[in-house]
């Protein structure tokens, strides 16, 4: 075993021979949105992020589904799964099957499979002072999905949601392999700032985030000043305490957003802070508009990150 579940990493790595070392994590949740093929679409897309996280090529896949047989029709299972089958098809990965449970409550992942070279395992942790930090996808899914489920969102808006989500990472991923990364993780459920944390580790190191430079998805502002805040939001800041500190100055939805748990999110990549502009630049010929320079690290007596 290479990598373990010991510093919440994104999946494990365990070697098979000399060159290869097999990546692998599973993931599943609960409905997202209300389009079943659209729903299977994130799904996939997430399982896959971690994977590509870790700096491995995703191969193989294998469906996890708690269906109630009783309140939905077979279609809708369908078309789910149909969903995750777009998204394995374009990350050229192989679905192998998978199993199914009759559920009162409706989850549909998967588990991946992939490799990776022993020697370019890249974790989420080991920041070294200098470093920046790049997210390559805008945040938000968690207030706007709050706006979904409320039927107050804008068409467009809702769009731009589903866009981030059914995004793949793989890109990005494949784009900063030709860097220096010192870290990398996907931003989910515990925010931004939640997955910073897990990057410093045991590091004696501060990150502070340039508030302005955080990328936001449409509607953001709006629907955050309107007080359309998931619970996670909470239990993210609450959390992490005085850990994560947000300057006074700092405009409400800004702090928002730092604490915001993501469905699907965006790579966080460390490199060296005289790579990064060569980085963004890359990202955004790849196709990757959205991807800035929203952090860096500095040495510190004590751990932690600065919201200015």
């Amino acid at each position: 075993m290479l990598v373990g579940f010991d510093n919440s990493d994104d999946a494990g790595v365990y070697r098979i021979s000399n060159d290869v070392a097999l990546v692998q994590t599973l993931d599943f949740f609960t409905p997202i949105v209300d389009d079943p093929f659209t729903f299977g679409q994130i799904a996939a897309v997430n399982a896959l992020s971690d994977v590509y996280a870790m700096g491995g090529r995703p191969l193989t896949a294998m469906n996890i589904v708690a269906f109630p047989i009783n309140k939905f029709s077979l279609d809708i299972l369908s078309d789910i799964l149909r969903g995750g089958q777009d998204i394995l098809t374009k990350a050229d990965v192989q679905l192998l099957g998978g199993h199914s449970v009759d559920d009162p409550e409706l989850k549909y992942g998967l588990s991946i499979t992939g490799t990776i070279h022993p020697d370019k395992i890249i974790q989420n942790h080991g920041l070294k002072k200098g470093d920046a930090i790049i997210l390559t996808k805008s945040l938000g899914t968690g207030i706007l999905g709050t706006a979904v489920k409320a039927d107050m969102i804008e068409k467009a808006q809702k769009q731009s949601f589903i866009e981030s989500m059914t995004a793949l990472n793989k890109k990005a991923a494949e784009t900063a392999a030709g860097f220096n990364l010192h870290a990398c993780t996907d931003v989910t459920g515990f925010g931004l700032a939640g997955h910073l944390k897990e990057m410093i580790g045991t590091s004696s190191v501060k990150i502070k985030i340039h508030a302005s430079s955080i990328p936001l998805l449409p509607g953001f502002q709006e629907y955050s000043d309107m007080g359309l805040v998931p619970a996670g939001l909470y239990r993210n800041r609450d959390f992490l305490g005085d850990f994560c500190v947000v300057e006074k100055k700092i405009p409400r939805h800004l702090g928002d957003a730092v604490h915001d748990p993501q469905t699907s999110g965006g790579l966080l990549l460390a490199l060296p802070g005289e790579e990064a502009a060569s980085l963004i630049a890359a990202l955004h010929q790849s196709g990757i508009h959205n991807a800035a320079h929203i952090a860096d690290v500095h040495e510190a007596d004590q751990p932690g990150i600065i919201v200015c």
